[in-house]
């Protein structure tokens, strides 16, 4: 297929130049779908009829030449409302009926050209690390014995297998850079003020959650960051200088075991900015158990206020989100949500980050869970495997900074992936180093063995 596989700057600058048409980008974006899917599992809503005709609107569009995502196919987690279709949260106690109207990023989207193919597979009300329902699993296309990662995780494996250049998903706990990993792509969650999730007119998770674009490449995610946003990060600049680097593999919560190769993954990351001169140190963020406990308080909790929200029937919901409701039913008796936790751990983060520009830690602890019906293991079993294998995301997601997850090597045939994280406000600066880390590194933007050449 001439089109799949390429990357959407690509895409794009061929459709907003005649070169190309949306139509036939789509078409064959649609084909590459239809062939993999059945081993994919990353797809709950195929928009093949709406998708063709955006598609011929971007090509009979008059400014079709300024549009920055022009022909783009373009996938979207299922908790984020596309009119005329549902959006189930990946849950089964949602209405069945469908959204009214597109979410406003669906409309900027589209007005800048890009083409919605479907929406993608997740966890029950974006929960977990790992996304399956009833009907399928996500798999990794690195390996599918291994899952997907979540709750993004139909995104993130859309993108790895080709079936879309550019993706969108949210990220409360890690929703995006985990399923990056798991998948290989890039994956990138901006801080405070951009792209807030909200719920019922509030912040979801209590302000921990942001959407967050996948892609293959990090400049594919900066532009997609910049179209939603309307901000300009000047990433050219932002390595200007040498940076002060920190490199850390303690895990923020105790008792957590880093695997050898996720420890080596972010050592030589940082030899990697070492030999392009950059001042590298070891140095561990100033970790609390409070922390942690801040950020079960707001996932637990957060869970529940959703349903609420959402007015469900919690029996129709999956055993293990009723005792994660449960769990945080007992939780606030105890620890209530506070913004004193959100201060404290800022206050404890200000003289790291006025020592240190940017932060590197592994992606991952362990290789993600196998790829299994997760739903229907009991909430214990969800809290150990989600917990052991990726606590590296969620302390950034309370901090409310920057951060982006970078694939660079491999282990075993599986991706082998760094998170850049930097203070607020420095977007520019952690895309600035994934990108850099990404050129030092030459590798596969598709996982082998789906079809795709790109």
């Amino acid at each position: 297929m001439e089109h799949v596989g390429r990357t959407a700057g690509e895409l794009a600058r061929r459709v907003a130049t005649g070169e190309w048409s949306a139509r036939s980008v789509v078409e064959e974006h649609l084909q590459h779908l239809a062939e993999v899917e059945h081993r994919l599992g990353a797809f709950t809503t195929v928009r093949r009829e709406a998708a063709l005709a955006e598609a011929d609107a971007v090509d009979e569009h008059p400014d079709r030449s300024l549009l920055p995502l022009a022909g783009v196919p373009v996938a979207l987690d299922d908790v984020i409302d596309v009119a005329g279709e549902p959006t189930r949260h990946g849950s089964l106690a949602t209405p069945q009926g469908p959204a009214a109207a597109d979410d406003p990023l669906v409309r900027q989207l589209k007005a800048a050209g890009a083409v919605i193919l479907g929406k993608t597979r997740g966890p029950e009300l974006s929960v977990w690390g790992t996304s399956d329902d009833p009907t399928a699993t996500v798999v990794s296309p690195w390996d599918p014995t291994r899952s997907a990662g979540g709750s993004s995780g139909g995104s993130a494996a859309a993108v790895a297998a080709g079936v879309v250049p550019l993706a969108l998903g949210t990220d409360g706990l890690g929703s995006v850079r985990i399923p990056a990993a798991a998948c290989g792509v890039v994956g990138f969650r901006p801080g405070a003020p951009y792209l807030g999730v909200e719920l019922g007119g509030q912040p979801h998770w209590f302000g921990m959650t942001r959407f967050g674009p996948l892609a293959t490449t990090v400049g594919d995610a900066a532009v997609c960051t910049e179209v939603l946003t309307d901000a300009r990060f000047d990433v050219d600049t932002a390595l200007s200088e040498p940076l002060a680097v920190a490199v850390s593999w303690r895990a923020p919560a105790p008792g957590v075991t880093v695997s050898s190769a996720w420890r080596e993954a972010a050592l030589e990351a940082g030899r990697l900015l070492h030999h392009a001169g950059h001042e590298v140190t070891r140095a561990d963020p100033p970790y609390e158990r409070a922390t942690v406990q801040a950020v079960v308080a707001r996932w637990t909790q957060g869970v529940g206020a959703d349903v609420d929200t959402l007015g469900l029937d919690r029996e129709l919901l999956q055993p293990r989100t009723r005792a994660h409701i449960a769990a945080g039913e007992r939780l606030a008796k105890v620890a209530e949500v506070s913004d004193d936790d959100v201060l404290r751990w800022r206050e404890r983060l200000a003289p790291f980050f006025a020592e240190h520009d940017v932060l590197l830690t592994p992606a991952f602890a362990r290789a993600q869970p196998s790829a299994t019906a997760w739903h229907t293991r009991p909430w214990a079993a969800n809290i150990a495997a989600n917990l052991s294998a990726f606590p590296f995301t969620a302390a950034w997601n309370l901090a409310d900074v920057p951060s982006v997850v970078v694939p660079l090597w491999e282990e075993g045939g599986r991706p082998l992936s760094v998170q850049v994280i930097a203070d607020v406000g420095r977007e520019d600066r952690v895309l600035a180093v994934a990108g850099l880390l990404g050129s030092m590194v030459p590798r596969a933007r598709h996982a082998p063995g789906w079809g795709v050449s790109g």
